[in-house]
């Protein structure tokens, strides 16, 4: 146990040195952990970590990855791209299986062989992917939800792989080779069926128990419990864990709790991601690399452009402009981490040697390397291959981009309320979060976008990507929640204006002090309106009254304070 103990210490060291400073570079951080598992694989000098269970473990991160995508990626948003997605997402795995396939077999290859690496190097890391997509804010660009949708579905158009693969090396018969395939994807929409039918009839339900307790111990537990449990359900099916958590993200992205769920499951997310990246560097063998170095080379370039033309001539065809489809290109030229279980699938099934296998591991590990580059600069380079750059407008209603036209409101009582309609009624996005379950569900009946979240979370803030909003309205009851949300603003996106609600002046001062750009205090706004509604009656200038009521306001309400004190 001791010695598990001095690896696992050693691994967050030598994770937190490499991921430090990478960030400070601003090189995107799984490349940091591919680093990390370089420097502690088996194939290095130095120290070697070697810890049961850790691939298990890391497994669950590309579970909850999947699950937060299935988050942004619902029923109704599926709907909308379904000939994007199943026409693309297939598209793009067939054509480039065909076309690696055929460079492949005309350089040597048998076709069996030709069949692996072109199915191999089809595959795209939806995990770098989405990781370096949330880490520069376009997962909500029309590219990034393009390029997530079509990476997600290749896992899924490439489940026939798992029993195509085998058979070539057991020389099965097409009519079993036929009834196998298909019983995997019976079972996939036998997975897909039980994961509906629970989500619709148990998920809401529960979560509507769990938040009616206010305890976010308990939440995150439920959030955990629905993830796992719908990745075992798919796993026992004999298909992947990932997929079920994908699944069971999109039952829970069309309810009120998508928000608070995916702050909860990010710190989860985030660190078995980082193991998952660290156990994918920790297969790379150096010591293999010089004698097939330029097969490596020629795979990795083979890999990112193969697919950058192919996805961007497909996405250019359905009549999306020049720079999305070639930001979508780049997007999933990235080599994939099932592009690697292919490969051992491959190995085990002696379809090809041990020579053959490292080449294609060691192209799909470079191609991830510098695709991940690809992905960071998309823009960059997508801009540079056109001739002019083209305006995109994000595809997701609810979490828009434009942060001119974005407000985000913390509570929904009587004062945020109000503050909804009116927005609503002036045709100004925005979008509400409440701790109190029959507040939100009486909101979402109002047709507002309300949704289960805690203002004051600083992991919900962070998925919601509150830097982009336009204005933040704090209208929650509690001052110490409205203070620890606008401390938190303050320090982390002060561009970001912040008018708060107060009961009091004295509540009123201190929200100031936090940094809000205005709080009202209640009692005092009601007096000075009734102020002026006596003024009106006994028929003083408008003008006058409206300056003396500024004047108040422009002074932080001192001169009411002012007397106040002198009465005590």
């Amino acid at each position: 146990m001791m010695e598990h103990l001095a690896q696992i210490l050693l691994l967050l060291a030598v994770a937190i040195a490499v991921v430090v400073t990478f960030q400070r570079m601003h090189v995107p951080t799984s490349l940091g952990y591919l680093l990390v598992g370089g420097i502690l694989g088996p194939h290095t000098a130095g120290p070697t970590v070697s810890v049961p269970e850790f691939e298990t473990l890391a497994e669950f991160g590309v579970v909850f990855l999947l699950f937060t995508i299935g988050l942004n990626f619902s029923l109704p948003h599926l709907q909308a791209l379904r000939h994007q997605v199943l026409g693309l997402g297939t598209g793009q795995v067939v054509f480039t299986t065909m076309l690696v396939g055929i460079i492949v077999w005309l350089a040597g290859l048998p076709v069996a062989a030709a069949l692996v690496f072109g199915a191999v190097f089809a595959q795209s890391s939806t995990t770098i992917i989405a990781s370096l997509l949330t880490e520069r804010g376009e997962e909500n660009t029309q590219h990034g939800r393009l390029g997530l949708a079509m990476s997600v579905f290749q896992d899924v158009t490439a489940v026939p792989f798992l029993v195509i693969i085998p058979a070539l090396g057991a020389s099965v018969a097409m009519d079993v080779l036929a009834s196998a395939l298909g019983w995997v994807i019976t079972k996939a929409v036998l997975a897909f069926a039980l994961v509906f039918i629970a989500g619709r009839w148990l998920l809401r339900p529960l979560f509507h128990f769990v938040s009616a307790h206010p305890s976010l111990e308990m939440f995150t537990l439920a959030v955990l419990l629905v993830a796992l449990l719908a990745a075992w359900t798919t796993n026992s099916l004999g298909l992947s864990l990932a997929f079920g958590g994908f699944l069971a993200g999109m039952m829970l992205g069309e309810t009120e709790f998508r928000h608070q769920v995916e702050s909860s499951i990010r710190p989860f997310r985030d660190v078995l991601l980082g193991l998952f990246f660290i156990g994918i560097g920790m297969r790379f063998e150096p010591a293999a690399i010089p004698p097939i170095w330029y097969w490596t080379i020629l795979g990795a370039l083979l890999i990112l452009v193969s697919k950058t033309l192919i996805v961007a001539a497909m996405v250019r065809r359905i009549g999306v402009d020049p720079q999305v489809a070639w930001r979508s290109g780049l997007l999933l030229s990235v080599g994939g981490e099932f592009g690697l279980a292919l490969t051992a699938i491959a190995l085990d099934a002696n379809v090809i040697d041990m020579g053959l296998g490292q080449i294609a591991i060691t192209s799909v590990l470079l191609s991830m390397i510098a695709g991940a580059v690809l992905v960071r600069f998309n823009g960059v380079i997508a801009t540079r291959l056109v001739s002019a750059p083209q305006t995109e407008v994000p595809s997701m209603p609810e979490l828009l981009e434009t942060p001119e036209q974005r407000v985000v409101i913390g509570g929904y009582g009587r004062v945020g309320h109000t503050i909804a309609v009116l927005l609503h009624s002036s045709g100004v996005p925005f979008v509400v979060f409440d701790t109190d379950p029959k507040r939100v569900a009486r909101g979402r009946s109002d047709g507002h976008p309300v949704s289960y979240g805690d203002i004051s979370d600083l992991e919900l803030l962070s998925a919601i990507h509150v830097e982009r909003a336009s204005l933040v309205v704090i209208t929650v009851d509690k001052s110490t929640t409205a203070l620890a949300t606008i401390s938190h603003l303050r320090r982390t996106c002060p561009q970001v204006p912040v008018v708060a609600r107060a009961r009091d002046l004295e509540t009123s001062t201190r929200l100031l002090e936090a940094g809000a750009v205005h709080a009202y205090p209640e009692t005092i706004e009601a007096s000075l309106c009734l102020g002026a509604t006596a003024l009106q009656i006994l028929q003083v200038p408008a003008e006058d009254i409206d300056q003396a009521i500024q004047d108040v306001r422009d002074w932080d309400y001192r001169p009411v304070l002012e007397n106040e004190r002198n009465r005590q």
